[in-house]
């Protein structure tokens, strides 16, 4: 799952960076260079760490997925604080370019998600009984009911 999401988002990404470079330049290029690894390598530390414990612990995966959304959105504002405040951004790198390629690449990540799980078959219970040996046990004589 990580890997076609991921796949999907570095296909927009590049497609993203090749018409930056066309349109607008060098600047617009690495705007959506960066922010295609930005969204790939946010989202997809997230996405292998829920499914990394979900494995192992599914009684937790609803509390690592929501300590994981939080440290996505910090991770994401950090990288914004960091590029603004190195003084990259509009010299080396298109804030605009950066912006749309972040949100386009979130976008596409959340959809590549939802159509594989929505498409997979994985049961919500296990409907299947026990072996349980279905014989009545004898009763001793005498006995009544």
């Amino acid at each position: 799952m990580l890997v076609r999401t991921a796949g999907a988002t570095i296909l927009l990404g590049l497609l993203t960076t090749a018409l930056g470079a066309l349109v607008s330049g060098s600047a617009a290029a690495y705007g959506a260079l960066a922010g295609t690894v930005l969204v790939v390598g946010v989202f997809g530390f997230g996405t292998f760490t829920v499914n990394a414990v979900a494995a192992v612990m599914p009684t937790a995966s609803l509390l690592v997925a929501v300590m994981t959304y939080t440290l996505q959105v910090v991770v994401m504002a950090l990288a914004f604080v960091i590029l603004s405040g190195s003084g990259a951004l509009d010299d080396t790198i298109d804030r605009a370019w950066l912006g749309g390629t972040v949100i386009a690449g979130t976008m596409v990540w959340l959809v590549a998600q939802i159509v594989q799980a929505t498409s997979r078959r994985i049961p919500i219970y296990d409907v299947s009984l026990p072996d349980v040996d279905q014989t009545p046990a004898p009763r001793a004589e005498g006995a009544e009911r």
